[in-house]
This record gives structure tokens, sequence and C-alpha cells, in this order.
């Protein structure tokens, strides 16, 4: 086993041990937000700044990019604490159902990708296939039985399309980061998570699948 794999592991360990505590204890829910948050926005205006630096944007458009992402961000995080302060409990479960159909979506889109191969989705990351796109889907919908009825209170075809619709917004997410990556022509966003790369590496489709995922559980 090669020393990178074990770094993901336990690093994969820690994240497990993380969102199993997000979920049972509000405040490590909070704390968790609220530092993820601060890492993933500084690594975002890190790797855009080296695109600007780079001259491959134009000064308005970086601006108006981090502006309005920045702006998406706080009022998200704002919204999630006032809510999770409020005992919604239904918060709690939208949240982790979104969190773990971005995580299927991903490991859906790698086996699927390694098994199937095939054509490429996207000049943008060559490694991602039209396979594994439809593997991440595949794979999303895998979790409707564990959280239909017992968990969430939605009938099966609501639950079916916002799971889609979720699993697509983290492809489309993982992409755009993949894609300002690119362009600023690094690998990762850091190196502060052994194996893994930078926060926003872990969570480049999860932060976009968050907030859709909860506000279509809660108009639908």
């Amino acid at each position: 086993m090669s020393i990178n794999l074990k770094k993901r592991i336990v690093t994969s360990i820690f994240l497990l041990l993380l969102l199993i505590g997000i979920f049972f204890y509000s405040y490590i829910m909070i704390v968790s937000l609220i530092i993820i948050a601060i890492i993933s926005w500084i690594e975002f205006y890190a790797l855009v700044s080296k695109i600007t630096k780079k001259n491959l944007l134009k000064d308005k458009f970086f601006r108006f990019i981090y502006k309005t992402l920045s702006l998406f961000y706080l009022s998200g995080l704002v919204y999630l604490i006032l809510a999770i302060e409020s005992e919604y409990f239904n918060l709690k479960i939208y949240l982790l159902y979104s969190v773990l159909v971005a995580i299927m979506s991903d490991i859906g889109g790698l086996v699927f990708g390694k098994i199937f191969k095939g054509k490429k989705l996207t000049r943008i990351s060559p490694n991602k296939t039209i396979s594994g796109s439809i593997g991440s889907f595949i794979f999303s919908l895998f979790l409707i039985p564990f959280f239909y009825k017992g968990q969430i209170d939605q009938n099966l075809l609501s639950i079916f399309l916002i799971t889609i619709c979720i699993s697509l917004t983290s492809q489309l997410g993982d992409l755009f980061i993949s894609l300002l990556k690119r362009k600023a022509q690094v690998k990762d966003t850091s190196d502060l998570l052994p194996g893994h790369g930078g926060v926003l590496d872990r969570i480049d489709g999860i932060i976009f699948a968050i907030p859709l995922g909860i506000y279509l559980f809660i108009i639908i």
C-alpha cells in the first residue's frame, strides 16, 4: 500500500467520523461549517488569484465570481446556522442526504469511470467520462431506500427527482472547480488534507449540492 493511499484512508476515516459527529451534535455541525467555510473560501480566493496573476481571466470577471460566490457562501452559512439553532430537525436530514448524494456521486463516477471508461465527458477534466457521469446518478439513487419514508417524508417521485438534481449539481460544481484549477494550472487547491489535497478539493461538489438539496426539500 502506497504512502499516499494510506494518507487518503486515514483522512477519509477522519472525515467520516466528523460527518457522524455533525449529525448527532449541533455544536459540532456549526463549528465544522464555520471552519470548513473559512478554509474553503481562503482556498478559493488563492485559486482565482493565481488565475488573475496569469492573466487568464480579466479582473472584472474575477471580482464578479469572487463577490457572487462569497455572498452566496456567507448567506448560506448564516441560514444553516440559524436553522440549526432553531432545532429544525429535518434540516439535519436534508443536509446529511445532500452531502451523501454528493459523496455517492463522486464514488459512482470513479467506479464506473474505471470499469467502463469510454468517451470523455469534457476537456475541462480529462479523467471524467460519460460512463462515470451515469455512474454518479446511479450510485446517488442507492440512497433512496435508506431515507424514503423512514427519514424523509417525500413521495418517491419527488425524492427521485431531487436526488438527480443534487447529483447533477454536485457534478457541475466539481467541474467548475476543476475548470478553475485548470486555469490556475494547479492540481490541488492546497495540501491541507494528506492524500486528498485541499478542503475545496473534497467539497467542490458538496458546497453546491447542499443549498440546492435543502431548498428543493423545503419547497417541494
